[in-house]
């Protein structure tokens, strides 16, 4: 159904519209390795994800009557921003379903490619669903996120782009949601770099292709929880399941802690802003190093992360990276005990973030007083080290 002359058909439609984005060096990563390690860098892709690429693919695909209906689509923001772009270059009109809670930054931008922006549900599954009773009713072409072979044809070109790159490369990991792109990057890779292993990777509490892979055919999850919520789909696709189970492609999965860690030290050591579904594929490496054949290709498929957001994930890879730390301790309720334990933990070189004290606490003693401390540390040595220094003074302390 998707053959190589699809594939052609989709780069040729792509070339003058998508950024060929870079596959660059990550020399942190390919230490733990052993070997090269690439970052195939589709945050930097228009609209800020690969998403573009199989959107614009499947309306450039539709006939001139189905255009003048104009397209409907479902999405937490990366596909709507796809969608949104894809139809305004193209000139069709586009309405977009996304769900209660998407990020500000992404419904902001999809209503400046000039889609008309509607809410429903609160997970992308419920706004397909709305999308799919529009595209009944008005005979809008819907535009799915990732079942459809026009889409997945777009989101090969990102295969075909690291075979030209990396010919070299012997494992690609691939942020995995409804399937799509990892189906994509599969077929893509496949009669330029055959022998290469390809790696599907799912957010642990929305992980639905591995329950799925086990029963031999898509089941929905009955509940999702995840930072990552560009990958969070509660039923893979149809067709990319049939290629990825075709293709006895492995899926992994990682936690909320290990994509924020993920995200953090991709910030810090590479420069790149990657949002937590786009930084899935660098947490698997991170959590299990030895367990990827280097050359490795890891795609980071979206940069489109809400400031806020942002700020509470680099505090949370920071708890995970054991670079904050909060510590409690009981000191005496008199004058100077407050600054005497500041003092100290200022020099043990850790930074003071905030600072609580309670004295009513019925468990404390009536000359107690309960303090708590968000202090950045080092590492974990680094926090051994000063609680060490503050049971010493005598202090009752604790971490967590």
């Amino acid at each position: 159904m998707i053959d190589a002359g699809a594939l052609a058909e989709a780069e040729a439609r792509l070339e003058p519209v998508v950024f060929r984005t870079p596959a660059v060096p990550a020399r942190w990563l390919s230490e733990l390795v052993g070997g090269p390690v690439y970052l195939k860098c589709e945050n930097l892709q228009r609209t800020g994800s690969f998403k573009v690429r199989g959107a614009y693919n499947r309306i450039a695909g539709l006939s001139s009557a189905q255009r003048a209906n104009g397209v409907v689509a479902a999405s937490a923001g990366n596909h709507a921003q796809g969608v949104a772009l894809a139809a305004s270059l193209l000139e069709v009109d586009a309405t977009v379903f996304m769900p209660e809670g998407a990020t500000l930054p992404k419904i902001e931008a999809t209503l400046a490619y000039g889609a008309d922006v509607r809410f429903s549900g609160t997970t992308v599954d419920d706004a397909l669903q709305a999308a799919t009773e529009f595209s009944q009713a008005t005979g809008a072409e819907l535009i799915h996120p990732f079942d459809h072979p026009d889409v997945i044809a777009g989101q090969a070109t990102v295969g075909l782009e690291i075979a030209e790159q990396h010919p070299e490369a012997r494992t690609v990991v691939v942020c995995t949601g409804g399937g799509g792109l990892l189906a994509g990057v599969h077929l893509g890779l496949s009669s330029a770099v055959p022998d290469a292993r390809v790696v599907g990777v799912q957010a642990a509490q929305a992980a639905s292709y591995p329950p799925s892979l086990k029963a031999g055919r898509p089941v929905p999850l009955l509940e999702m929880n995840t930072m990552a919520d560009g990958i969070a789909v509660a039923k893979p696709g149809s067709l990319p399941f049939s290629i990825i189970q075709q293709a006895g492609i492995e899926i992994v999965t990682v936690d909320d802690e290990q994509i924020a860690r993920a995200v953090l030290n991709c910030l810090e050591r590479s420069k790149l802003v990657v949002e937590p579904s786009g930084a899935a594929g660098i947490a698997a490496v991170l959590a299990d190093p030895g367990a990827f054949e280097p050359p490795v290709v890891i795609t980071l498929s979206g940069g489109n992360v809400d400031p806020l957001l942002l700020l509470r994930i680099i505090q949370r890879g920071l708890v995970a990276a054991g670079r904050y730390v909060v510590i409690s301790a009981r000191i005496p309720d008199t004058p100077g005990a407050l600054e005497r334990l500041l003092a100290r933990i200022a020099e043990m070189k850790a930074n003071v973030v905030t600072v609580s004290h309670n004295r009513v606490d019925p468990r404390l003693h009536v000359d107690e007083c309960a303090v708590v401390v968000e202090v950045e540390v080092r590492g974990a040595d680094h926090t051994g080290e000063l609680v060490a220094a503050l049971q010493a003074d005598g202090l009752a302390v604790t971490v967590g």
